[in-house]
């Protein structure tokens, strides 16, 4: 995959910057704006050219129902009015986005449900869909409330596929990204910003490809395996799967955040030690930070909010986590993870609403085994696997291995506590890594704390500014990252690298 290649790194970042710069300086600020939406659409095509024309045509149909909400004034008469447009855009972005992502998930229902034979389409989840569906519908909720300007369809076209958050996110407001593009400061080279990206970039590479595919290993061998697991075995994996999804997915942020400073754009904050949280509301301020205020914007908001009395909050709490939950995937383990952090906000309000307070270290551990446990239920492949991690990490299979499911030594059960000779190194790896990188996700700087991130800046929706400044220290610090990196990803350390891209799914 391109993202995380050398051919990104070395090849693919340094010419689509340096052209479109190079352009913008030279006084062409429209062929730099082409130039950065060709080089966009062929690292979106780069994964699989046939959804090429997929994005293009949702594109353009969604430019043209906004500049549509946003030509026709507010209300006007007639038997198709502008709600009607807007309705009629967010059902082509849904059905397009159901068709593909859970037409194969209703037919598989259908068919236990009636004992039918309906044959399954098969259909490969086109990449980005969901980021690139929520954020275009936004767009369009905005146009429909004279909240956008009649921006030009070059402007448009980079708002949606600009490469560095088109993959993985975060979700952007048009308000946020559409101003940026326009701005003069766009269009020069700005060595701080260049040095800032390269240094965030660096650190976010390191997670994903250093950390994060390091637990990955685990992670595999405990969900995938289909054997029982022990206490020790199954609780390594899950909190593998945690600290996996938490690098990975905090590693593309800062990555999305890194590249785009290197084009003078500002991406908005989507994590914020998320594990430092001491509510499951708290993580939900952290967490998807992007994800979360679209969610509350676009879903909750608008079922009411809070401003319908206490049970119809909590019930509007729980259907907007339950489709946050069907958003990720289609599967009854995804509905089920909305279901139960719905259910742990309604606790929570109902907690704190009550005047009741926890110490922030009770609330810490309190979260983070909440979290933990439904990472269970996002990661497991069927209710079957999640049955059968639970009853490892209920002590149902014992403590110790019992066989060695995690291809460490031959003796699985330590050796200073059998008396034998070998020790499981294995596990020690995996149990000394949980206890590493659990303590750096809650004790260390984040990120954004490293790079001393300051809140919104000063022109017109920008997401935020920062008041870092390279020294030779913290560029040393990039150089090093970024060389181990490429070493991991070249497989120099090891005979393999191998990667899960595990919000490319979504």
């Amino acid at each position: 995959m391109l993202f995380n290649s050398p051919v990104y790194i070395l090849l693919f970042l340094p010419l689509t910057v340096g052209g479109y710069l190079g352009l913008q300086r030279l006084g062409r600020p429209v062929a730099g704006k082409v130039w950065l939406i060709g080089a966009s659409l062929y690292f979106y095509a780069y994964w699989n050219p046939i959804y090429l024309p997929l994005i293009l045509g949702s594109m353009a149909v969604n430019f043209g129902v906004g500049t549509a909400l946003h030509r026709s004034k507010k209300g006007a008469s007639g038997w198709w009015s502008r709600k009607h447009t807007l309705l009629c855009g967010i059902a082509l972005n849904l059905g397009l986005l159901g068709y593909f992502k859970y037409t194969d998930f209703f037919i598989t229902n259908v068919n236990q449900v009636l004992a039918t034979d309906w044959p399954l389409l098969h259909l490969a989840l086109p990449l980005a869909i969901s980021f690139f569906t929520f954020q275009q519908i936004a767009y369009l909720c905005d146009s429909y409330q004279a909240d956008t300007q009649e921006y030009s369809i070059l402007n448009y076209s980079l708002f949606v596929t600009f490469f560095p958050q088109l993959i993985a996110g975060p979700i952007v407001h048009h308000r946020e990204m559409m101003p940026q593009f326009s701005s003069t400061r766009a269009q020069t080279l700005c060595g701080r910003n260049v040095a800032m990206g390269l240094f965030v970039f660096s650190v976010g590479l390191f997670k994903k490809v250093a950390i994060a595919d390091t637990f990955a290993v685990w992670v595999r061998a405990g969900f995938d395996g289909g054997s029982a697991l022990s206490l020790v075995e199954a609780w390594g994996a899950s909190l593998s799967y945690t600290l996996q999804l938490y690098y990975d997915f905090s590693g593309y942020s800062d990555m999305a955040i890194g590249a785009a400073l290197f084009f003078n754009i500002r991406l908005p904050v989507n994590f914020n030690s998320p594990y430092k949280a001491t509510s499951i509301q708290d993580f939900w301020r952290r967490w998807h930070m992007t994800l979360s205020r679209w969610l509350r914007d676009y879903i909750y908001i608008p079922l009411g909010g809070n401003r319908k009395g206490r049970q119809r909050t909590y019930i509007n709490v729980f259907l907007t986590m339950l489709l946050g939950g069907l958003w990720h995937g289609a599967g009854w383990t995804f509905v089920l993870w909305g279901a139960v952090h719905g259910v742990a906000i309604m606790v929570n309000r109902a907690w704190s609403g009550a005047g009741r307070r926890l110490p922030a270290f009770v609330g810490l551990g309190i979260t983070l085994f909440f979290v933990n446990g439904a990472w269970v239920l996002f990661r497991a492949a069927s209710i079957d696997e999640v049955l059968r991690m639970g009853l490892g990490m209920g002590g149902m299979g014992g403590f110790w291995p019992v066989s060695n499911a995690f291809g460490g030594s031959t003796a699985v059960v330590p050796g200073w506590l059998r008396g034998g000779s070998e020790i499981d190194w294995e596990l020690v790896s995996m149990w000394g890594l949980i206890g590493l990188f659990t303590a750096v996700a809650l004790w260390t700087p984040n990120t954004l704390e490293w790079v001393r991130y300051v809140g919104p800046g000063e022109e017109e929706g920008a997401p935020g500014r920062y008041s870092w400044q390279p020294t030779m220290w913290n560029v040393l610090a990039a150089a090093l990252l970024m060389m181990v990196s490429l070493a991991l990803v070249l497989g120099l350390f090891s005979a393999a690298h191998v990667s899960d891209f595990l919000y490319f799914q979504f």
